[in-house]
């Protein structure tokens, strides 16, 4: 179950940049004209979690997996969009299938690097994009209603998704995302969201691409797009500056925490806060293996039981579970592995209805 996250933006705003430095690659091109990038680019990273280090130093596993997030960046969106101008339309069914979105927005000021609307306005910039993205939903839901209508004909069962999908599409048409629906009946607002992945339905997280003199306490254009950001019901605003992520790659991790320290902000870089902020924002933890084989972490959804938890890991691990063996990650530490906890007492068994808890340490036993 790994997190995948869509990068969305005016061109030019930064993106690709960011997008580069989040990856520590180049795969994106980065250049002072709009759609610069033209096709869409993925990345899958390691999701930092210095807890992995700390188990592997106990286990001397022989190899240390980290859970991962795929990052798609796709051209930028310009005014128009889903009507086809520029070139970012071509590719919103890649954002369709991410399960959060990062909305990069500039905010410095530099005139050396063009603006695609003329001026620097975070908020102008946010409705614009936001816009696209409704009407692309609405153009979307248009087409699957006049599908289900001549379907429904034949088949009466789908009235009561050809009536949800009219209300949505009502929805939309004023103006309202997806993400502010309410639905009584859960069962068939399931079915409804499987078959058909609005963008506006996804959560969003604003990345306020500054210069490096705001990227300790930010400016007035940040202020005006977290304002906004609590405006949308999307209070995730995340402040980084592209060009300084992209200085830190290569680095090694003690001169990155000095370079950043130096310039007066958090040793956390730019890809962990918003890594962190989308399992934040999505309720998403981390669970561990740790063997001699491997330690690994996995992706859930918070409040999952054991069993579903063990599914990420194999299908048959929930068919046939049986039990789990848990350890705090804090136990497993100070006892020094599996073995001194349990002589610790610290090691439990737990069943089917075990709410699992970030940064458990499992084993599982099932029947295959």
């Amino acid at each position: 179950m790994a997190l995948s996250i869509g990068i969305v933006g005016l061109p030019n705003v930064g993106k690709s940049t960011l997008f580069n430095s989040l990856s520590k690659s180049a795969h994106a091109e980065s250049a002072n004209y709009p759609f610069c990038t033209i096709e869409p680019n993925s990345a899958i990273v390691p999701v930092p979690d210095s807890r992995l280090s700390e188990l592997a130093e106990i286990v001397s596993p022989q190899r240390v997996l980290h859970a991962t997030v795929e990052f798609t960046d796709i051209a930028g969106l310009v005014k128009g969009a889903s009507k086809g101008e520029g070139l970012g339309n071509q590719f919103l069914s890649h954002i369709r299938e991410t399960s959060a979105i990062v909305h990069v927005v500039r905010c410095f000021d530099d005139d050396n690097i063009v603006h695609v609307e003329g001026s620097v306005d975070p908020v102008r910039d946010c409705e614009v994009i936001g816009t696209e993205l409704l009407l692309a939903d609405i153009q979307m839901l248009e087409k699957r209603l006049e599908r289900l209508e001549k379907q429904v004909r034949q088949d009466k069962k789908l009235q009561p998704l050809f009536d949800l999908t009219k209300t949505m599409l009502d929805h939309l048409n004023e103006g309202n995302p997806a993400s502010s629906f309410k639905c009584h009946d859960e069962e068939l607002y399931s079915l409804f969201t499987q078959e058909i992945k609005l963008i506006t339905a996804k959560k969003v997280i604003f990345a306020a691409n500054v210069d490096e003199d705001s990227l300790a306490e930010g400016n007035h254009y940040v202020e005006a797009l977290r304002v906004y950001a609590e405006k949308t019901g999307n209070p995730h605003v995340v402040t980084v500056s592209a060009k300084i992520e992209e200085e830190l790659i290569g680095m090694e991790e003690d001169e990155r925490c000095e370079y950043l320290e130096s310039i007066g902000v958090s040793t956390e870089s730019g890809l962990d806060r918003i890594i962190q902020m989308g399992y934040n924002t999505l309720g998403l933890i981390s669970y561990f293996t740790a063997g001699v084989k491997e330690v690994r972490a996995w992706t859930i959804q918070k409040g999952w039981k054991a069993p579903k938890a063990a599914s990420v890991i194999h299908n048959d691990f929930e068919r046939g579970f049986i039990r789990a063996e848990v350890v705090s990650y804090s136990d497993f530490i100070e006892n020094r592995g599996e073995n001194g906890a349990r002589s610790a007492g610290k090691l439990r068994t737990e069943g089917k209805e075990y709410v699992v808890v970030d940064g458990d340490v499992m084993h599982f036993l099932f029947n295959v």
